[in-house]
């Protein structure tokens, strides 16, 4: 069977309780959860937490909290491997087939999308599924800042090249990864080298970390419920 994990750690220092915070009357989390069960496809959803009140508030829209999150696995340093592993073995999951693990900030997942992504990660029969993003501006003409006084150019063999003739990079969008259960808990690696892909577009993703970026989900959001616009 398949099933659904989200993260959501109490401790967000950019953002306070960033992870059910209010978005248009509704904690955060409670918007992949409720995508997460229309998708039909997990046989339960579980929220991985160290919060007591994360919990009770996933618990009422649906999701299992089971144990809660030790501290080793609660800071900023942790990668969502470790954490995943954790929860899937001090839960007794190891027997699931499939694992999803949905960030609680995906305000802008859908059913559709989450059916997607796991149709092509079932055909492509890899070891792990990530939601990508084109760089609308390739990184590869960045500048840094040096002192906070000069800015140079990252990178001199690319000062004179077109954008459009770079090699075009994306960035994980921070909404759903799919791994098999047996091959992530195996595997030493964050990404392994049998990764298939969903690319989105800046309107179906935005990954929340800042204050700005919670702005952006909530015009986004607004946006394509306004509009009726169609994303999977």
């Amino acid at each position: 069977m398949s099933i659904c994990i989200i993260p959501a750690r109490q401790g967000s220092k950019r953002i306070k309780n960033k992870n059910i915070v209010d978005f248009y009357g509704k904690p955060i989390i409670y918007y992949p959860i409720k995508e997460a069960k229309k998708a039909k496809i997990f046989s339960n959803i579980y929220v991985s937490t160290d919060s007591a009140k994360i919990r009770k508030i996933s618990e009422s829209f649906g999701a299992i909290g089971l144990n809660f999150r030790k501290k080793k696995y609660s800071d900023d340093h942790t990668n969502i491997k470790d954490v995943l592993k954790n929860y899937i073995l001090t839960n007794n999951l190891k027997n699931e087939k499939y694992i999803c693990c949905i960030y609680p900030t995906s305000v802008l997942i859908t059913a559709g999308l989450i059916k997607k992504a796991f149709l092509k990660f079932k055909k492509e029969n890899c070891e792990m599924l990530i939601t990508l993003c084109q760089f609308s501006n390739s990184p590869d003409r960045s500048f840094i800042i040096k002192n906070k006084k000069f800015a140079f150019f990252a990178n001199k063999k690319n000062e004179s090249s077109r954008s459009q003739d770079l090699l075009k990079k994306y960035y994980d969008t921070g909404t759903l990864y799919f791994f098999k259960t047996k091959k992530l808990l195996e595997s030493k690696d964050i990404f392994p080298s049998k990764m298939s892909f969903l690319v989105l577009n800046e309107l179906n993703s935005q990954d929340i970390n800042t204050k700005e970026d919670l702005i952006l989900a909530k015009m986004k959001y607004k946006f394509k419920w306004c509009l009726k616009i169609k994303i999977y």
